[in-house]
């Protein structure tokens, strides 16, 4: 591969992010900022184990065996799940091909990123929560406080709405209509608003909730806000996940059912399979959820179909002539930071 010139890896690091997704693109900011994960995180892992500075790195650097050895770090070490790892993949690939088509000095490097194959996802049954054990940690916070009523709502909105995480985050008092019919307006993945009803009991909540944090607010304030160095800011998706993974521990000392790694998209898969169990359609569902397919839906349509499956399967004994009938019926579901913010990283 031939030699790039040291500074033109952050420079086009700065016209992709700066330039090419928001005005050429037009992807979302939130998409945005998932690609600039990806490639940050990459970018510092190789720093780390080339140990030189950031401003020292190359593309000859970040080759594929670099790019599949960080790939495996964050699966093994860090814990990331197959459809994460694959998606910090397509993002480090996408911003190569950018590079490749702005300088074909760089195809080389893009065809050698390109190599790296995409994990193998298994496809298992969807995990979700029963109503009882979502109740359990829903009550955890301490209510008569101030930071307790505001916990206790944000998890009570975040599983009724069946929210994403970013969505919930995203939410601005404009995108609250509270009246008879009382909705919420989310702006979800790939630029796709969907209108979602709250029950009557969250909308009491939530005027418990307005009144005590938003007496002297603007309509284009966060819903939810943390408070930073005196001034309201947007609370954040990791504090989110630290919120109800903390209240997860709690409820699992009296309540043993509740897994040790709770977090927000259990409380999306939860509130779905809830409202399929209880009758809705899952066209119904799969609008409530916001998925662009209703494929994406039926997944809660497989878990409950093998739930019940399991739990007949259960009760046959093992010699009944049902047992190879239920058998044979299975479902099968194989179906430093300078340098960052120069270059549009931050």
């Amino acid at each position: 591969m031939g030699k790039v010139k040291l500074n033109s890896l952050f420079d086009l690091i700065q016209k992709y992010f700066v330039t090419y997704l928001p005005q050429v693109k037009k992807y979302s900011q939130n998409t945005i900022r998932s690609y600039k994960k990806a490639l940050s995180m990459f970018l510092e892992y190789a720093q780390v184990q080339r140990k030189v500075k950031l401003r020292d790195l190359t593309f000859e650097v970040l080759d594929s065996r670099m790019l599949a050895s960080f790939l495996d770090y964050i699966e093994k070490d860090q814990g990331c799940s197959v459809s994460t790892r694959n998606h910090r993949l397509h993002c480090i690939r996408t911003f190569f091909s950018f590079a490749a088509n702005e300088d074909l000095n760089l195809v080389s490097y893009w065809l050698d990123i390109r190599s790296v194959a995409n994990a193998v996802e298994k496809k298992n049954l969807v995990k979700y929560l029963s109503e009882p054990v979502m109740e359990t940690i829903i009550k955890q916070p301490d209510s008569s406080s101030r930071k307790g009523l505001r916990d206790m709502f944000l998890m009570l909105f975040l599983y009724h709405t069946a929210a994403r995480v970013q969505e919930l985050v995203d939410v601005r008092l404009c995108d609250l209509n509270i009246n008879q019919t009382s909705t919420v307006l989310f702006h979800g993945k790939g630029r796709k608003d969907r209108i979602v009803p709250l029950r009557t009991n969250v909308v009491e909540h939530l005027r418990k909730y307005l009144n005590l944090f938003h007496r002297d607010s603007n309509q284009n304030d966060h819903l939810f806000y943390c408070v930073r160095n005196g001034q309201h800011k947007r609370m954040t998706e990791d504090n989110v996940r630290k919120l109800v993974h903390n209240y997860g521990c709690l409820a699992r000392i009296s309540c043993p059912e509740v897994p040790e790694n709770v977090h927000p998209h259990l409380f999306r898969h939860s509130r779905a399979m809830h409202l399929y169990q209880h009758g809705v359609d899952l066209t119904l569902v799969s609008q409530w959820l916001g998925h662009s397919q209703l494929e994406t839906t039926l997944i809660y349509a497989h878990a409950d179909t093998e739930m019940k499956r399991k739990a007949i399967e259960a009760s046959v004994p093992e010699e009944s002539p049902l047992k190879a009938i239920l058998d044979s019926e299975r479902m099968l579901l194989d179906d430093d930071e300078l340098l960052k913010s120069l270059c549009g990283l931050k």
